[in-house]
């Protein structure tokens, strides 16, 4: 699926990250490595990944025992003006790693008893309400560990310029997407529950987003070039790094876009500035002399939260949890329009390390940078855990086999059609299990180990008995059968192949019975064009609309223009439709078996695209 192709890069990018951070047993803390040895591996490391992926440059920092063990820059920060990266000037857009600001920014609130993480999210809210679709209200503990139970929303979350980002409160009021499970049930990451904890604190501060942090987290840590505010402010603009797609042999520049959602994405900052952060959260909230969470709260702050099973990774107020060569990681990724950086803690060891690379392609050299910088500092064994199951981890949950989607997926708008292709399909082997291209053998009741890797999988029912299938990164929602592929695909060639008969078959027929000279009622012959047209417009729709799904459309600034237009022909079709079926039953009388028979499996085709439309909201604009 390349719908939405700028959204899509990253997420496959963040997801292939969390795939390489892989399950172990505990470990002891491993000496801090010295500057040389770091240089060494990040030298050669850098050198062989960005030139296999076609990535300009990159940037590194490494932290450890309280300082700054190692930051470089590779390669260029801007291509065009041959600039080199720096890690003390050049700033990247660190996209979703601006997440852990905001929550910083929540536990600073909670610490100072402003915010409760247990209150429901409308207590904090003025502007709006969010509904009350389920009888539980979403707490603040439920956004950090992105289980509100939001659907995803990727329309207009960017603007091209300043001037077209409206206030984070209108917007997170006017492009709320819907509740679509219970919160608390299983987790969906969300932009949106991003910004609006982002906005809360901004209702209990009294301060816009980009100022607080600016005052309460970047300036206390000296983070001197770094910033929330989009645009850049002028005195930094210029170490701002270029972010790049290479196409055709050659870079592409991506533009600037700026964040509809600002808490969730909007800081870009340099490596030297991100290892300030990172010793901070490492010495438990401490940088020099400053603080930017007490003890007590830094230490809460780094504890597990939320795991669909107890026996597999989750969220720590959220920092998303991996265990990597017997080490317990807490860490972020982030894409966006080119940018791909991932942030990783190692409390146990009092190690961090931030990476961040300017090309689409920075994600595949990071998902091997990553596990080899891990390998050789950080080495531990790399068996699959023991066959066991985990005291009091689990229920027997019997695996539902079907297909299953990414519960970060959208219900209520046109991006509903991505779930179409992007499901997979979980099957029962005997004791085994096969999905997502992996076969997965038991390791305890409903716990399964990825056979040949390092990935393990939890069968989990929800209580509205949902079947979900948890895994060290992402979750899955079972699909119902009507939403499957091979239903899907089965109806829209039925539609084909009875309009094909339509399109060409008619004006076939016609010709025939004016040669014979067989007398037909104006009004069947009527029922029968509109057939026609209708079938003729319905695949139109069929080819457009997949050539848009296989194309370069993006919707980061909304649905384009052509899109909304192409959405016009599912309503020309079910007008056609009613008119032919109105007609062709005023018309039934004067026609003969064969003609009846074939109207009938036509508009029968008819319907069942008129069905695939409105249930993957193609019927309308749902934007």
């Amino acid at each position: 699926m390349y719908l939405f192709r700028s959204m899509l890069v990253a997420v496959c990018a963040a997801l292939t990250i969390l795939m390489v951070l892989v399950p172990r047993p505990a470990a002891a803390a491993t000496d801090l490595p010295d500057e040389r040895a770091l240089a060494e591996f990040f030298d050669a490391a850098m050198a062989d990944g960005l030139a296999a992926n076609h990535v300009p440059g990159a940037v590194v920092s490494v932290v450890g025992g309280g300082k700054t063990l190692f930051s470089k820059g590779y390669g260029l920060a801007d291509v065009e003006n041959r600039r080199p990266f720096d890690p003390e000037t050049s700033m990247v857009r660190i996209a979703s790693i601006t997440k852990l600001f905001t929550w910083t920014a929540v536990m600073q609130q909670v610490q100072q008893g402003t915010l409760d993480l247990k209150a429901d999210v409308n207590r904090y809210l003025t502007a709006f309400r969010i509904p009350a679709t389920y009888p539980r209200p979403i707490t603040l503990q439920d956004l950090m560990d992105h289980t509100a139970g939001f659907e995803d929303r990727t329309i207009g979350v960017g603007s091209r310029s300043k001037d077209d980002v409206p206030p984070l409160a209108d917007h997170l009021a006017g492009d709320m997407p819907a509740r679509v499970r219970p919160p608390g049930e299983v987790s969906a990451y969300s932009n949106y529950g991003a910004a609006l904890a982002g906005h809360i604190v901004e209702r209990v501060s009294g301060q816009p987003y980009d100022e607080y942090v600016r005052d309460h987290i970047l300036d206390p840590l000296a983070m001197r070039h770094s910033t929330a505010a989009e645009p850049v402010p002028a005195p930094l603009a210029a170490d701002l790094a270029r972010s790049y797609d290479y196409e055709g042999g050659a870079y592409q520049r991506k533009p600037f876009v700026f964040d509809n959602l600002a808490p969730d994405g909007s800081i870009s900052a340099t490596a030297n500035d991100m290892a300030h952060f990172m010793i901070a959260h490492l010495r438990d909230g401490r940088f020099g002399d400053r603080r930017i969470l007490d003890e007590p709260t830094a230490r809460l702050m780094h504890r597990r939260t939320f795991a669909a099973d107890p026996r597999i990774d989750g969220y720590a107020h959220g920092f998303k949890e991996q265990t990597l060569n017997g080490h317990r990681v807490i860490m972020h990724d982030g894409g966006w329009e080119g940018f791909q950086s991932a942030l990783l803690l190692v409390p146990d060891a009092d190690i961090g390390l931030f990476v961040s690379t300017n090309s689409m392609n920075g994600g595949d050299a990071m998902t091997t940078i990553i596990p080899a910088f891990f390998d050789r500092f950080l080495p531990g064994k790399r068996a699959v855990p023991e066959k066991r199951a985990v005291p009091g981890g689990g229920a027997p949950v019997m695996p539902v086999e079907g297909f299953y989607k990414l519960t970060r997926s959208a219900e209520s708008s046109i991006e509903k059609v991505v779930a179409l292709t992007g499901s997979t399909r979980l099957r029962v082997e005997g004791r085994k299990l096969t999905f997502r291209g992996s076969t997965w053998s038991p390791l305890g009741p409903g716990l399964y180990q990825q056979d040949g890797g390092t990935q393990r999988l939890a069968l989990v029912t929800g209580g509205s008995g949902v079947a979900y299938v948890a895994t060290d990164g992402p979750a899955y929602q079972r699909v119902s059968w009507w939403d499957t592929p091979p239903v899907n695909v089965v109806i829209v060639l039925l539609f084909a192949v009875t309009a094909l008969t339509a399109v060409l078959g008619l004006p076939v027929a016609a010709a025939v019975r004016r040669a014979k000279k067989r007398p037909v009622s104006r009004v069947w012959r009527a029922g029968r064009v509109l057939t026609g047209l209708a079938a003729a417009a319905g695949l139109v729709f069929v080819v457009l609309f997949t050539l848009v799904l296989t194309g370069d459309t993006s919707i980061l600034y909304g649905v384009p223009a052509n899109v909304q237009v192409l959405l016009v022909l599912p309503l020309l079709v079910l007008a056609l439709t009613v008119a032919a079926i109105a007609t062709t039953v005023r018309g039934w009388r004067g026609a003969g078996v064969l003609a009846r028979g074939h109207q009938v499996v036509v508009l029968a085709g008819l319907l069942a695209l008129l069905w695939f439309c409105q249930n993957w909201n193609l019927l309308g604009w749902h934007l």
